[in-house]
């Protein structure tokens, strides 16, 4: 695992985080739905990575 799949994946999991607390807070609809797509996108990237599909 290189260091950008590992920065990929953790960044993808405090974005996930970020998404439960704001949900918890009630904040904004939008704010949560962009924080959820920014967190897939960083977690499918590492994953990608780390499988080789994508370099």
């Amino acid at each position: 695992m290189t260091g950008l799949n590992t920065i990929l994946i953790v960044l993808g999991l405090f974005l996930a985080g970020g998404v439960y607390s704001f949900a918890k807070q009630k904040q904004p609809t939008g704010v949560i739905v962009l924080l959820g797509i920014c967190s897939a996108l960083c977690l499918l990237a590492g994953i990608l990575r780390i499988q080789g599909l994508w370099e």
